[in-house]
């Protein structure tokens, strides 16, 4: 049983520490020395793909390696690196999904924390530069943003 509970904990401490990996990540690798990836995520651009989707084959191989060795040896890597693939996946379904539509949805649903994630991205998405952008996490969104109004809620609405 405490095997168990180590490994659920394990898993869901991994998924957690992620937010923050990707937030410090986010604002000052992908804002900072990595600007010329992660810039094709700031401006329009034709296609499907962009050069910040590299992002996620970097995030994917540590965790690819972790689960490698930890069904390998039966170690605490399994749950760590389980944890961090499901923070993979939600960031996945909420960034690419549901705020950038990558995949066509009817709607956005009428979650008040979910709508408060999608603000929070479009208000990161104000600025088209490297500099003087906002909220940088993804999955917590601080309630004070300065970018409410009829243009993001529009947005949040289509």
């Amino acid at each position: 049983m405490m095997a168990v509970v180590l490994w659920v904990a394990l898993f869901a401490g991994a998924l957690l520490m992620m937010e923050g990996v990707a937030y410090f990540t986010h604002r000052y690798l992908m804002h900072g020395p990595l600007w010329f990836l992660h810039r094709s995520h700031h401006v329009p651009h034709a296609g499907r793909l962009e050069w910040n989707d590299l992002f996620g084959l970097f995030f994917a191989l540590p965790s690819i390696a972790l689960i490698h060795y930890g069904v390998r040896d039966g170690s605490w890597m399994l749950p760590v690196g389980l944890g961090m693939t499901g923070y993979g996946l939600i960031y996945f379904l909420f960034h690419d999904v549901v705020v950038h539509r990558r995949v066509r949805l009817r709607g956005v649903p009428p979650w008040r924390y979910l709508r408060r994630i999608i603000k929070a991205h479009l208000v990161h998405h104000r600025t088209h530069g490297r500099e003087g952008a906002q909220s940088f996490g993804f999955l917590y969104a601080p309630g004070d943003l300065t970018g409410s109004g009829s243009e993001l809620d529009r947005r949040i609405h289509q």
